[in-house]
């Protein structure tokens, strides 16, 4: 996964004044582009703590206007926004509770044709700048930016290559019911794991060629398809890059998934759990670390052996990953997926081609060496979970940390070291002073409240299981 591969060509960053500052911009390129494609409207994305999609459409005319006159802007409330639509409290000295208008500055690397629609659409992702020119730190494309930062100051380049799991179901359109999987061109659903399953995988053909299509029209470096072990369960694997860039393509994936998915008249979910006796979906994220000057792989020596670098790496993992476990499993269902023997980690135990362990390093050459992180989840904010896997890993480098022993056998066997619950990660995830440092006290401030907010509604909610075990019976 080492030789980057190289993304579609994209248009060049400039630069206009802000107030008292500079905001990056889309160069004077951008207008041409448009005007070749035919684009007559433009969605400027933003994604919010969750990755949900938010944002604006606008005509192609206003939204190119829009980039020099500085008049595309959003609430500075957009990045505190919860899964249930409502705010947190607390947080009014991050931001007001009179919520500022944030200066939305499209990134031009990130604009591509939107599939699917009836009118000619682009889609874009935008930053958040202060009127003064500012970023807003808390956003979470700004945070794996933060990161980023710091590699790049040390010389280093991290790679990545997600690997994206989600189930299609049937629609559901009473949420006190279960979800189910559908039927597919046979007319029958799957009943028994069919992993890796080709006559599994072909019942969803027409789906699946889709998806291939909308993600060529939107220059998404997708690979391989398989069939996991879930019922009408797939995973899709991207072509290694950037960190950044593969984070806005997963963003934009999911989204195009889920559109293709309503068009053939089922669900697309990346819910982590979304049924009871099937499989959880993951996000695993695979990760090698280069020299910005030469290319080679710091986690290999000259000599083809494991580097410090690589050990200090997994060490940073294995004893800070289990303390910010919210920003990859980021909400309540997320726990149910890590449970024992649930194809799974429950730990994170380190181990050569262990797919029990937490943090599994995959059979390779030395020159490609790297390290797959299998924790996070595919509902986890794809900035933030990779954010989180790079922090770790970089604060276990900077301070020499040194790995536990490597794991032999079935990593289920051991004591569990991830949280059981939303409520336990939070409580550690406040306390990890090490990356809180780094990312910085408002993000951590704002994101706490968030989950917090978001566990006391759920909290809120009387289940169906205490209304069948508890109504007549205690």
């Amino acid at each position: 996964m080492l030789q980057q591969i190289p993304l579609a060509k994209r248009l060049p960053p400039a630069q206009y004044e802000g107030q008292t500052g500079v905001y990056p911009i889309m160069s004077a390129e951008i207008a041409n582009w448009i005007s070749e494609r035919g684009i007559s409207e433009v969605e400027c994305i933003v994604p919010d703590m969750n990755g949900i999609q938010r944002g604006k459409v606008l005509p192609a005319g206003k939204f190119l206007k829009s980039l020099t006159d500085q008049t595309l802007r959003i609430p500075g409330s957009v990045y505190t926004v919860t899964v249930t639509g409502e705010y947190p409290d607390d947080i009014n000295h991050i931001i007001p509770d009179y919520d500022p208008d944030m200066v939305m500055v499209p990134d031009p690397s990130t604009i591509r044709e939107a599939p699917g629609f009836k009118t000619p659409t682009a889609y874009v992702i935008a930053d958040a700048y202060t009127r003064e020119g500012k970023p807003l730190g808390i956003a979470p494309r700004m945070i794996l930016k933060k990161v980023l930062n710091l590699y790049e100051r040390r010389g280093w380049k991290p790679v990545i290559a997600p690997e994206l799991e989600f189930y299609l179901v049937s629609k559901n359109l009473d949420s006190d019911f279960p979800l189910t999987p559908p039927a597919g061109r046979s007319g029958r659903s799957e009943t028994a794991s069919q992993p890796y399953g080709l006559e599994a995988l072909g019942e969803f053909e027409d789906i699946i060629e889709h998806i291939y299509d909308f993600c060529e029209k939107a220059e998404l470096n997708i690979d391989t398809m398989i069939h996991e072990s879930g019922a009408a369960q797939l995973e899709i694997n991207f072509v290694h890059g950037d960190p950044l860039a593969l984070a806005d393509q997963v963003l934009l994936f999911k989204r195009i998934v889920r559109q293709v998915a309503l068009e053939h008249g089922v669900y697309a979910t990346f819910l982590a759990k979304p049924m009871s006796d099937q499989p959880g979906s993951s996000m695993h994220i695979h990760q090698s670390l280069l020299d910005s000057d030469t290319g080679r792989n710091l986690f290999t020596t000259p000599q083809g052996r494991d580097s410090a670098l690589f050990r200090s790496y997994i060490a940073g993992l294995v004893r800070l990953l289990p303390q910010i476990a919210p920003m990859f499993a980021p909400n309540v269902n997320s726990f149910r997926r890590m449970r024992p023997d649930s194809d799974a980690p429950i730990n994170v135990q380190w181990g050569s081609d262990n797919r029990s362990c937490g943090l599994r390093i995959p059979v390779s050459d030395a020159k490609n060496r790297r390290i797959e992180n299998r924790l996070p989840g595919a509902d986890s904010n794809p900035y933030l979970a990779i954010a989180a896997s790079l922090i770790c890993g970089y604060v276990g480098m900077t301070e020499r940390m040194q790995p536990p022993k490597i794991m032999q056998g079935s990593a289920y066997n051991r004591a569990r070291t991830l949280p059981r619950t939303l409520e336990s990660a939070l409580d550690r995830f406040s306390h990890c002073k090490a990356v809180r440092n780094h990312l910085g006290e408002d993000f951590f401030d704002v994101f706490y409240a968030i989950k917090e907010s978001e566990l006391f509604a759920y909290q809120s909610v009387i289940s169906s299981w205490e209304r069948e075990h508890l109504l007549l019976r205690v």
